[in-house]
């Protein structure tokens, strides 16, 4: 009994002795590339992210809140409804572009008056934002995923704070006046046909895919421009990052 359980106990020994040799060595460089020294930790990305994201938001809604923040951005420059562009033809056809163009001007006006009520409605969504969210906007290829995020989280949001602000502003800036006088003049041309248009639908609708673009120009600066970076956990998350876009584990 005792030389079998001496045969048993060289045999353990030699077996751990084995596995010390060729696993454990593997097993320490696995962990020891997982943990690499310098990378961020999953609470720096957060914080990165939404520090960044408040930048981007910021500089965007507020230029966007400027006179002519839509007017005179061609990209998002609000113009005549779709469905209205054979009003807007006819009535400069018959000599009242000033009006149209009282209408573009006062559309455009109502659109920056909303703007402002936009930041706090991106700026609660990023602080809700959770550590996951962060890390995978950080290290996505996708150049907008940070929009992209904001449109799947705040849509609902701004369409409700947007409609009632945007139908303000239409009325304070005259364009539902505007608006009613233009399809009344229409309406009166013979064989012209009725136009029925929801302006304030239109107006948000077209205030919000601004904002976004304007937003998603932003994201695109700061991932692109290192030179923005303003903070040292900027320069450490988004620098790290430009290196590791296939992937990487955080300690």
């Amino acid at each position: 009994m005792k030389i079998r359980t001496a045969i048993l106990s060289i045999f353990l020994f030699s077996a751990l002795s084995s596995f010390a040799q060729i696993k454990l060595p593997q097993v320490l460089r696995e962990a020891a590339n997982a943990i690499k020294p310098g990378s961020p930790s999953q609470t720096e990305i957060g914080d990165a992210l939404k520090e960044a994201l408040e930048i981007g938001v910021s500089a965007g809604t507020d230029r966007l809140s400027l006179q002519n923040g839509f007017l005179g951005n061609s990209a998002i420059k609000l113009l005549f409804p779709p469905e209205a562009r054979k009003v807007e033809k006819a009535l400069r056809g018959i000599g009242m572009n000033k009006a149209c163009d009282d209408f573009i001007l006062s559309l455009n006006r109502a659109a920056e008056l909303a703007a402002k009520e936009a930041k706090p409605i991106f700026i609660s969504a990023i602080k809700e934002m959770s550590i996951q969210d962060a890390s995978n906007i950080l290290l996505s290829d996708q150049k907008n995923s940070a929009t992209t995020y904001f449109k799947r989280v705040t849509s609902k949001a701004l369409e409700a704070k947007f409609d009632p602000v945007i139908q303000s502003s239409l009325d304070k800036t005259q364009a539902t006046k505007y608006w009613t006088d233009l399809s009344t003049a229409y309406n009166q041309i013979p064989l012209a046909g009725k136009v029925n248009t929801d302006l304030s639908a239109f107006a948000t609708q077209k205030a919000m895919e601004g904002l976004f673009l304007e937003i998603a120009q932003e994201e695109l600066k700061m991932r692109e421009n290192s030179g923005l970076r303003s903070s040292p956990l900027l320069k450490k998350v988004f620098g790290f990052a430009d290196k590791n876009k296939n992937g990487v584990i955080f300690h």
